[in-house]
């Protein structure tokens, strides 16, 4: 039996495994970076083994490391999560080699299924559809094409290409950024199907013979090919999904697969279905799947069971389903700054309405798993993923708005997020008529708006002013009781400035009469304009504002970190920053300077000092968190300076590039 398990991962996965050792009394063993010293899930964690280092390849990618933590804490079992080292047949077979037990597939099945190429070949002779697919370009005449990497998974390494001019930059890229995540830059390249759906099928395999598969999962709500949206049991026609549940019980038994894995498939308009990729691991979206098959279900702890040696239950894979769950990922990605990963502190991160955290054996209306909570720091060295929301529902219009309610109230203070691109997900009609595919986003720009209407971020702002007023009258040393601004002879407005999210300053403009009530009020915006709304003040409080705008009340909740305000209304979220009275002298940036818009490090470098560039040139290419944000050249000039060299590291702000538009004339 496992009496102590190693979790060789970090985040929202290590905690979801803690959870269902301490209702199976098994104790943990975590191991953490420098940069995850105070994360939550090291704190849940009955033991705690330091990796020295920061960045993954230092640390949760070190087998040596990992087996020597298992050894010094005396577990007797690794759970490897998913990412990192979970789908790395080398590290499977270490951890057996060394008397531990492994949960998860044998090595060899890993190492058969890794190589996308090998496990396509293995599987089509079980009789599991397969697309066409070619190793080189010059055979490819018929576009599009999809090139995708034969190691690892999560989008990385992936390019559509749509015409033969595009093709060998792609698969370039797409090698460059698989080896840097999987550390094998092999790839190949598919048939693209237009308008096809990413569904797939868990399965759970015992080491009896037994290959269970236990409900479809629709995934195929994706940005930049990796899921933000999953679903199950999926709107499939009963006997597609037989012939899937079908096909995936073939590929695990070809296999002997023992353990938790995942079958994908890439469904085409016309009801064909073609063979993806098998994970071997237990995947992101596995709460989808416990939550609607109609068995009570716990998929780590079968992933115990069966690594303990125990049978599968006769009853575990009976047919049907129980509900619906909807599952979003909740990213830290910047919109103001092309989705770019977003890093920081997380000054606060509460989600009303949760009934349970991590699992568990009861259905519930909304389920939690993070990685984070409030007061922790978002690193640039790692996934953006900050946790998964889930709502389970008896219907699929009933999951969808719950869940869209619950992330529309939720309080994220810190970072930026895709929360309002998850929320126009959820309730456009196509997502609720089941008109989905890969291509959703791509079609559908319109859900990329922020939920906060424009024509409101100055009553936003005004919230945020009166609040701080509040504030500074509560912590006021003498005189509090007097109305914020009190004057004798009232002439002169109160002047609130504020740095909205996209760098646009906002300037209030108000008056509050000898009773506290609002006299008038304006913004830079609006000044005179008479469309705009017609505002009184109910109630204000440092942490509470109620206005009543043009007849109807409204509550904004207004949280203080510093400078920076974060206001939550009705119509949507809005961060603030207010700035410095006294800003410090800073030093000079060069005309035609391109800045670092997040740590990384730049992986290559495509021009040279005095180069000729055009505008929408690539000039470099800056890694960060896991995947390629090129930069590229703002105007047309020539290359004045490259400070940073290739493989060199640069924190936000920093100067990667100087284009002088002089020279180019």
């Amino acid at each position: 039996m496992i009496n102590r398990l190693l979790v060789a991962n970090r985040g929202e996965i290590a905690r979801r495994v803690f959870a269902t050792c301490r209702a199976m009394g098994v104790e943990t063993v975590a191991v953490h970076s420098d940069a995850d010293a105070d994360a939550p899930f090291v704190g849940e964690a009955d033991q705690a083994v330091r990796l020295p280092g920061v960045t993954p390849a230092d640390t949760y990618l070190r087998i040596d490391l990992i087996l020597d933590a298992a050894r010094r804490s005396g577990a007797d079992a690794v759970h490897p999560g998913y990412g990192f080292l979970a789908e790395n047949a080398e590290f499977a077979a270490a951890v057996t080699d060394a008397g531990l037990t492994w949960v998860g597939p044998a090595a060899t099945v890993i190492a058969a299924m890794g190589d996308k190429l090998a496990a396509k070949a293995l599987l089509a002779d079980a009789g599991v559809p397969m697309l066409p697919s070619w190793t080189d370009t010059g055979g490819i005449t018929d576009f599009p094409v999809l090139v995708k990497a034969s190691a690892g998974g999560g989008g990385r390494g992936m390019r559509i290409v749509r015409t033969a001019d595009d093709l060998a930059e792609a698969v370039a890229s797409a090698r460059r950024e698989a080896a840097a995540a999987f550390g094998d830059g092999t790839v190949f390249i598919e048939r693209y199907v237009e308008r096809g759906r990413h569904v797939e099928v868990q399965i759970l395999g015992d080491s009896h013979g037994t290959v269970a598969a236990l409900g479809l999962r629709d995934c195929s709500v994706q940005r930049r090919h990796q899921k933000i949206i999953e679903e199950a049991p999926g709107v499939v026609p009963g006997d597609l999904r037989a012939a899937l549940h079908e096909a995936a019980v073939s590929a695990g038994r070809a296999v002997d697969y023992v353990g938790a894995g995942t079958v994908e498939f890439l469904l085409a308009p016309s009801g064909e279905f073609f063979f993806l990729e098998m994970n071997t691991r237990l995947q992101v979206e596995h709460p989808v799947t416990e939550l609607t098959v109609p068995v009570e279900l716990d998929l780590v702890r079968w992933q115990l069971l069966v690594a303990e040696g125990a049978p599968l239950p006769e009853g575990l894979h009976e047919p049907g389903v129980r509900g619906y769950a909807i599952e979003v990922r909740l990213c830290a990605e910047d919109p103001a700054q092309g989705w770019r990963p977003a890093t920081g502190v997380l000054h606060r991160f509460t989600i009303p309405g949760v009934d349970r955290r991590f699992g568990g054996l009861q259905r519930a209306g909304l389920r939690l798993d993070s990685g984070v909570e409030t007061g922790s720091e978002v690193s640039v060295h790692y996934d953006s993923m900050l946790a998964k929301l889930i709502a389970w529902a008896p219907t699929r219009s009933e999951a969808a708005r719950a869940l869209a309610g619950a992330l529309t109230r939720a309080e994220v203070h810190g970072v930026a997020t895709n929360r309002d691109l998850l929320v126009r997900v959820l309730r456009s009609q196509e997502f609720a008529a089941a008109e989905i595919d890969t291509g959703f986003l791509d079609r559908h720009p319109e859900v990329f708006v922020p939920l906060l209407p424009a024509d409101q971020v100055p009553v936003t702002a005004l919230a945020a002013a009166l609040a701080g007023a509040a504030h500074r009258r509560a912590t006021a040393p003498v005189l509090a009781g007097l109305p914020s601004g009190w004057r004798n002879v009232p002439a002169v407005p109160q002047v609130s400035r504020f740095v909205g999210a996209d760098g646009d300053e906002i300037e209030i403009r108000y008056r509050l009469d000898r009773t506290g009530r609002l006299a008038d009020w304006s913004s830079a915006s609006t000044g005179e304009d008479p469309g705009a709304p017609t505002v009184a003040l109910v109630d204000a409080t440092p942490a509470r504002v109620v206005l009543d705008v043009d007849g109807v009340r409204r509550a904004y909740r207004v949280h203080r970190a510093g400078s920076a305000v974060f206001v939550d209304g009705p119509d949507g979220a809005a961060s603030l920053a207010e700035p410095p009275r006294l800003p410090l002298p800073t030093a000079a940036v060069a005309a035609g300077s391109l800045l670092a818009p997040l740590p990384g490090a730049v992986t290559r470098l495509h021009v040279q000092v005095g180069q000729r560039v055009t505008a929408g040139e690539p000039l470099l290419t800056l890694e960060a968190m896991k995947l390629e944000h090129p930069v590229l050249a703002p105007i047309d000039g020539v290359v004045a300076e490259l400070p940073v060299p290739t493989g060199g590291q640069v924190q936000t702000g920093a100067v990667l590039a100087v284009i002088d538009e002089e020279d180019a004339r």
